[in-house]
């Protein structure tokens, strides 16, 4: 693991230990506290993976599959569940390494979200990353409702090092679109990030606005590889998954970049999202800088959650109990 990542790994333990205290210890206690596997074993899990923000119907998959595995290993002790739990867990979580193509493709990313999730701050940590890739990236400032926004986004254009294209104040959102998309093809841009208002409270005129961006880039840049990623904070546990259903309606969504994971205790929102949605989690963030972003791991994630060693002297597994 390089040093960055080791680094991050620390941090994103570190971000979760209130989703531990809220849903790992009383896992734990169900697993030290029953003697047998039973029904009653099983909604004492439930409830505390529910109640966890983990929601309803990842509950119901990650459940059914422990019963798959302790019903095929013939497991009689509740003690010896708790891997099992994890590794279903982790399953219900992957993400095909196919979700990043977009880092390698000629690509156009929309980021979407509701204001004060970390929308704007994840576009230039985003730009950040792909630059440090080698990658040729242009931003779109796009989000000309918010008066700040356009300030922002060029302080994160500025520490990225990447030029940016953005509209002042009041400015139509699709003009600045349509210039973005004319310089990119000029400038032969890899990718092209574009920061969206994020009111959602006049789903109307949103809806109208998206159209007409989506509209411009196919007409303009019809090959290109398209992204859809809404932005979510993961302190707000079950609003997240409403906030993405309603931009689902809005546009069609290709990933997530969960936000604010360094101290919140609804980190349990992770395993919800992607199973209700089907959506993958495809970046994780824990703090303010570049390198606080990063691809979404689902191994390093249940390995923080549940205090998982990740190399022991044999380079394997380690479980701390």
């Amino acid at each position: 693991m390089s040093e960055e990542k080791k680094g991050f790994f620390a941090r994103l333990k570190q971000g979760l230990s209130k989703t531990r205290d809220n849903i790992v210890r009383g896992i734990d206690s169900v697993f030290g506290g029953f003697s047998a596997i039973d029904d009653d074993f099983f909604e004492e899990l439930e409830e505390i993976l529910i109640m966890g923000d983990i929601g309803v119907n990842a509950t119901n998959d990650i459940l059914e599959r422990l019963k798959e595995q302790i019903s095929k290993k013939h497991v009689k002790e509740p003690s010896e569940c708790r891997q099992l739990l994890i590794d279903s867990i982790r399953e219900q979580m992957q993400v095909g390494a196919e979700a990043y193509d977009f880092e390698q493709e000629k690509s156009v990313v929309m980021v979407i979200g509701v204001n004060g999730v970390g929308k704007t701050t994840s576009v230039g940590k985003l730009a950040g990353k792909l630059k440090e890739k080698g990658r040729k990236v242009l931003i779109a400032a796009a989000d000309t409702f918010r008066a700040a926004a356009g300030d922002q986004l060029a302080e994160w254009a500025r520490r990225a090092d990447v030029p940016m294209v953005g509209g002042g104040e009041g400015a139509d959102p699709a003009s600045v679109v349509f210039d973005a998309v004319t310089a990119a093809k000029a400038r032969g841009v890899d990718v092209l990030l574009i920061d969206t208002a994020g009111r959602l409270h006049n789903k109307k005129n949103l809806m109208e606005e998206l159209r007409k961006m989506n509209r411009i880039i196919d007409r303009e840049f019809p090959d290109v590889h398209r992204e859809n990623l809404i932005v979510l904070d993961g302190t707000t546990g079950q609003n997240a998954l409403i906030q993405a259903r309603e931009f689902g309606e809005v546009a069609e969504l290709t990933g997530i970049i969960l936000t604010k994971m360094d101290g919140t205790a609804k980190g349990g929102i992770a395993v919800a999202i992607q199973s209700e949605l089907k959506i993958p989690v495809k970046y994780i963030g824990v703090g303010e800088t570049i390198e606080d972003l990063q691809r979404f791991d689902s191994d390093e994630f249940v390995n923080a959650l549940f205090e998982v060693n990740t190399e022991d002297e044999n380079g394997g597994e380690n479980l701390q109990p």
